[in-house]
């Protein structure tokens, strides 16, 4: 069989028939068709040359009009756009349809209108991870553990964790009425909550009793974290703490502006980051003056292959002025700064406009291979601890949890 002659008789036979009848003839004698006769046939005519913007208005008309079906505008204009950021090789560089644009904006806000829980998709529907002490949704009875299997009378199975999310969300004030799945319960439970403004806790933390140790997860950098953080901490400094651990695993970062007050709780008045954008230019971002807290005792932090950005910038700050120890595996190797910018339909995008480097000077820009495996880049821990995956895994409790445990030995030998 000859592979070549098939491709190219399947080629041209997409094209059709009639006046390619002439072209056909053509190459059947080895001759190759003239310019001319190709172009009337694929329907193109010459034109004088056209800006990028004028090509790409021209053939979006084009689909838009001529395509053998209807097609959407919206659809056309958000892959045009899609397409626009996919050029440049930046997996960071991103456009945000106006769903996910919303979602961005509140998780980086820090708070949005629902009920005040934290849900994960679940076989059934929707299982709930987390409630908000505070929320509507824990006064009303819901708890972690159970299962969301139906929002107003409709069931949600099968359903994608985003949809089943946006049905549970609503105006402040208005009523949602879930049934829930929960253990041991002989059926069903109904329950209805009243929406409203919820602040989403970005910020958790506990009593360590064994060690006398204290634990504070940051899980984002949103505008309320900086709050969250002070008010947690003198939680825990009113038990007396010996060391704190503060755990950035899994912490994809956030805001920029978050990670610099953070900063100013250990150091005040120095780089926190400086960022060098296309022309050259570096921009410094100093931590603020009068913020710093009173640390008698030693401080760590956990890191992970998932801990990016704004986490990676404030624990390589820590680590770089030596005010905590770094203890886990690998950072990702997040060494860029985007901008969020409002554009069409309330959609955004998020553009990459720097590199960034460490207070210390360093580069952690993650280097993949060519089938996508990490080789170098991101925070190098000062205590390397692979998260044991053999037994259950609960983080936060250090019988369950060795990186944490490891971090609590390391502030023990400081002490």
């Amino acid at each position: 069989m000859n592979v070549g002659k098939t491709i190219f008789v399947g080629s041209l036979a997409v094209l059709g028939s009639g006046a390619l009848g002439f072209v056909w003839r053509d190459l059947k004698q080895g001759k190759m068709p003239d310019a001319g006769a190709t172009s009337r046939l694929a329907g193109v005519r010459t034109v004088a040359k056209q800006s990028s913007e004028e090509v790409f208005r021209q053939t979006f008309s084009q689909i838009r009009h001529g395509y053998y079906r209807a097609v959407k505008p919206d659809s056309l204009k958000y892959a045009g756009i899609q397409g626009l950021m996919g050029s440049l090789g930046d997996p960071h560089t991103i456009f945000l349809p106006p769903r996910a644009a919303a979602a961005f904006s509140e998780e980086t806000r820090g708070n949005f209108y629902g009920v005040g829980a934290r849900l994960q998709g679940d076989t059934l529907g929707a299982a709930v991870r987390t409630v908000f002490e505070d929320g509507p949704a824990y006064a009303a009875g819901l708890r972690a553990g159970d299962v969301i299997i139906q929002v107003n009378g409709k069931k949600v199975s099968g359903q994608p964790i985003d949809d089943i999310v946006q049905q549970i969300k609503g105006k402040e004030g208005t009523l949602v009425t879930l049934v829930i799945a929960r253990p041991k319960a002989e059926k069903p439970i109904s329950m209805q909550i009243k929406r409203a403004r919820i602040v989403a806790p970005s910020v958790e933390s506990k009593y360590l009793e064994g060690s006398k140790m204290g634990y504070v997860s940051i899980s984002n950098f949103a505008e309320p974290t900086t709050e969250q953080f002070d008010k947690e901490l003198s939680r825990l400094d009113e038990k007396k703490i010996t060391g704190l651990v503060i755990d950035l695993r899994s912490n994809p970062g956030g805001l920029l502006d978050t990670a610099a007050e953070l900063m100013s709780r250990f150091v005040e008045n120095k780089t926190v980051v400086t960022m060098r954008g296309r022309d050259g230019r570096e921009e410094i971002v100093r931590s603020y003056s009068g913020a710093v807290r009173n640390w008698p005792y030693p401080v760590a932090v956990l890191i992970d292959e998932n801990s990016a950005s704004a986490s990676e910038i404030f624990a390589g700050g820590l680590q770089d002025y030596k005010k905590a120890t770094l203890v886990g595996t690998h950072s990702y190797g997040k060494a860029s700064v985007q901008n969020i910018y409002p554009i069409i339909d309330r959609s955004s995008a998020k553009i990459t406009i720097a590199k960034y480097y460490l207070p210390g000077g360093e580069f952690i820009g993650r280097k993949v291979d060519d089938d996508g495996i990490f080789v170098s880049g991101g925070l190098k821990p000062d205590v390397e601890v692979e998260l044991n995956l053999d037994g259950e895994i609960e983080f936060g409790n250090p019988a369950k949890d060795n990186q944490l445990q490891r971090a609590i030995d390391v502030l023990k030998t400081k002490n």
